[in-house]
């Protein structure tokens, strides 16, 4: 498998670590090669810290997992200060890209992460979470409608002169239709997808979580191939990947680069056996 080029940077191989897999990479040091992966996207930063919601906060089951983290991370300024500043140097030496993940309650959450973190230069993108609850909104997840979400990328691409990629929602009804909006509106590429909304009576402290895992492969390769055929941006697909097949499922649909997350959670190694299984082609 050969590098990718995207966000006008080299992508050594397409596997990434998802989002809020192997938090800003400390969790993984030592345990995997970054080296062997294309990158890491970041845990999702906020403008505060967030502790997150009450335990327990994930529920394994047959077809996956349910997890209600809630977007814990220490904030802005630690993740200014002391996370990204490391990772920088551990990407430098394994030529590794870093995404960072950033989320908020308000645009102007999404703005003051994205001003502050744009002059580091390690930084290959950001990855909008589109599907936070917007508060100015009544609760409605930013990628909902297309009003909202034109006026969340507007935003982000107005702060920074980095790449972005909009991570939406699989339930959408019509996946391609928003993808378009984000690209109208400035976006370079899409993630597809982001967790299923679900539920599993007493299980999580929260109540309700995001369903990944396994159950979610055929979703995302799904919505990959109607926005790579329909839209015809680049794609970092994310969803259910537990082997090197799995991955070849996203790149067949279109995917520009995969991430891994739900399976890294049970083997930190799975990332880097897939990438190294595609490696070898």
């Amino acid at each position: 498998m050969t590098a990718v080029r995207l966000f006008g940077v080299v992508f050594q191989n397409p596997i990434l670590l998802a989002a809020g897999t192997a938090g800003f990479g400390r969790e993984v040091d030592g345990v995997i090669d970054l080296g062997a992966l294309g990158g890491i996207v970041t845990k999702a930063v906020t403008p505060e810290p967030r502790r997150g919601h009450p335990g327990p906060r994930v529920a394994e089951f047959r077809g996956g997992m349910l997890n209600a983290v809630g977007l814990a991370n220490p904030g802005l300024d630690a993740v200014a200060a002391h996370d990204l500043p490391w990772l920088a140097r551990r990407c430098e030496r394994s030529g590794a890209r870093i995404i960072v993940n950033v989320a908020g309650a308000t645009i102007g959450d999404y703005v003051r992460v994205i001003e502050r973190l744009t002059p580091v230069d390690a930084i290959a993108a950001f990855e909008i979470n589109a599907s936070c609850p917007n508060t100015s909104a009544g609760g409605l997840e930013f990628g909902a409608e297309p009003g909202s979400l034109s006026e969340l990328v507007r935003a982000c691409r107005r702060a920074s002169s980095r790449p972005l990629s909009v991570k939406l929602s699989p339930v959408l009804p019509d996946l391609p239709s928003m993808a378009r909006v984000a690209q109208g509106e400035g976006a370079e590429a899409v993630t597809l997808v982001n967790t299923v909304p679900g539920t599993l009576d007493g299980r999580l402290g929260n109540g309700t979580g995001g369903l990944s895992g396994p159950a979610l492969l055929p979703v995302g390769v799904l919505a990959t191939r109607r926005v790579t055929e329909r839209v015809g941006m680049p794609v970092i697909g994310v969803g259910g990947v537990r082997t090197a097949a799995d991955a070849r499922e996203y790149l067949a649909a279109g995917a520009s680069l995969v991430a891994v997350g739900t399976a890294a959670l049970a083997d930190p190694r799975v990332p880097e056996r897939i990438a190294r299984a595609l490696a070898r082609g």
